[in-house]
C-alpha cells in the first residue's frame, strides 16, 4: 500500500515516515481506510505504543509521520535468532499486553497484531501499524469481497467474518506467544489458506498446546480459547507475565539472547550517530512545515528523505518510487508479515 522510509523533522527528530503510493492515494475508499488508521493511532498513548508525530491525509500523496524506533521486528529476530527464551517470551507478551490495553482503553481494536507488527528496541517491544485498526463499534472492513488482515494470526471470529473486538488481539497474542516460545504456530505449518481454516474452525478443534513450555502453557490457554468472552483480559495477561517472567515488565537489562540484544544496541548506535542533517541540506525532511499547514499536500520532492543506506550527497529517493537494491523487497496488499520499516532506513512496503 505505501512505502516507509527514515526521515526526520526540520528539528531533527528522526522519524518513519509512512508514504502511499499513487495508486492507492487515488482511491477513495483506501483514503478513508487511511485516514481511520491516522486517526486511530493519534488516539491511543501509553507504553509499547509509537506516537505519531505529523500526518496528512488529504494531500495528493497521503502520509504519516510516526517516532522512529530503531529496533528489530519480532519477525526478523524469530527467523535470524530463533525462539526467545521463556522469561523473554513473559516479559515480550505482558509488554504487548499492556500496549494492547492502552489501545483498547482508546476505543480501538488493533486487528492485525502479529510478529512484524512487534519491534523490540532499545525500550523494549512497541506495537506498531494501524494500518486496519478500527474503533471498537465500528463495522467490519473488506477488501474485494475478503477480510483485511492476516490470516495465520487472526482469531477465530475475524476469520469467519464476524464481529471482531478487543478479545480478537487477545487471540492474536497468544499465536505470537506461542511461535515466540518455540518457533513452532499452534496450528502448524500449513499454508495460509490451511491456517485461516483451522484457526476459524476452534471451536470445534482447539489448537494442540501440549508441546509448549508448561508455565506458558496455561495462558496460551486462556488466550486461544473459541469464545472471545472466555479469554483473559490484557490488564491480568501483563500481571500474570510479569510475575512469571521474575522481573518488572519495565526492566530490560539483558531480557533478550545476548546475540539479539546486540544487534538493536548496533542499530540504536547507529542512528544515535547519524549527525542530523542542516537545516540547508538537501533532500530536506519528508515532514511538511508546519506554517504550511493551508495546503498540506504530500511532501514535495525537494523534502524527500535521503535514503539513510548511502553516504551524504550520494543519490536520493523519491518516495513514490519503491527504492530498489539494500534488501528492500516489495509486499501486496494483505500478504504475509513483513517489515514496516527497516531499522536501517531501507524503505520497505507495509
Amino acid at each position: 500500500m505505501g512505502t516507509v522510509y527514515l526521515s526526520h523533522t526540520r528539528g531533527g527528530q528522526a522519524v518513519a515516515l509512512k508514504l502511499i503510493r499513487q495508486e492507492f492515494g487515488d482511491d477513495p475508499e483506501f483514503r478513508r481506510r487511511f485516514e481511520q488508521e491516522v486517526q486511530a493511532a493519534r488516539r491511543v498513548q501509553g507504553y509499547h505504543l509509537v506516537p505519531v508525530v505529523d500526518h496528512d491525509t488529504s494531500g495528493p500523496l497521503p502520509w504519516l509521520a510516526s517516532v522512529y524506533v530503531p529496533g528489530v521486528s519480532l519477525q526478523n529476530a524469530l527467523e535470524t535468532f530463533g525462539p526467545l527464551p521463556l522469561p523473554a517470551v513473559f516479559q515480550l507478551v505482558g509488554c504487548t499486553a499492556q500496549a494492547l490495553a492502552a489501545i483498547h482503553a482508546a476505543g480501538v481494536v488493533h486487528r492485525d497484531l502479529k510478529p512484524g507488527n512487534v519491534l523490540l528496541g532499545p525500550a523494549g517491544p512497541c506495537v506498531i501499524d494501524f494500518g486496519i485498526a478500527r474503533a471498537a463499534d465500528a463495522t467490519q472492513l473488506t477488501r474485494s469481497g475478503g477480510l483485511i488482515g492476516t490470516p495465520q494470526f487472526m482469531s477465530p471470529e475475524h476469520a469467519l467474518g464476524d464481529s471482531v473486538g478487543p478479545a480478537s488481539d487477545v487471540f492474536s497474542l497468544g499465536l505470537i506467544a506461542a511461535l515466540a516460545a518455540t518457533g513452532r504456530h499452534p496450528y502448524g505449518s500449513g499454508g495460509v489458506i490451511t491456517v485461516a481454516a483451522q484457526i476459524a474452525n476452534t471451536s470445534h478443534r482447539p489448537p494442540q498446546l501440549d508441546d509448549y513450555p508448561d508455565p506458558l502453557r496455561p495462558l496460551l490457554e486462556r488466550c486461544l480459547t473459541a469464545d472471545p468472552l472466555e479469554r483473559i483480559a490484557p490488564a491480568e495477561l501483563a500481571q500474570l507475565c510479569e510475575q512469571a517472567a521474575g522481573r518488572s515488565l519495565r526492566d530490560f537489562d539483558d531480557w533478550l539472547p545476548p546475540a539479539l540484544a546486540a544487534e538493536i544496541s548496533r542499530r540504536d548506535h547507529d542512528h544515535r550517530d547519524r549527525p542530523a542533517r542542516p537545516l540547508g541540506h538537501r533532500p530536506r525532511p519528508a515532514v511538511a512545515r508546519h506554517r504550511d499547514r493551508g495546503r498540506r499536500g504530500a511532501p514535495r520532492r525537494r523534502r524527500q528523505a535521503r535514503d539513510p543506506g548511502h553516504p551524504p550527497g550520494d543519490v536520493r529517493h523519491d518516495p513514490r518510487r519503491r527504492p530498489h537494491g539494500h534488501g528492500g523487497h516489495r509486499r501486496r496488499a494483505g500478504a504475509g508479515p513483513a517489515d514496516p520499516l527497516d531499522a536501517d532506513g531501507r524503505g520497505l512496503d507495509p
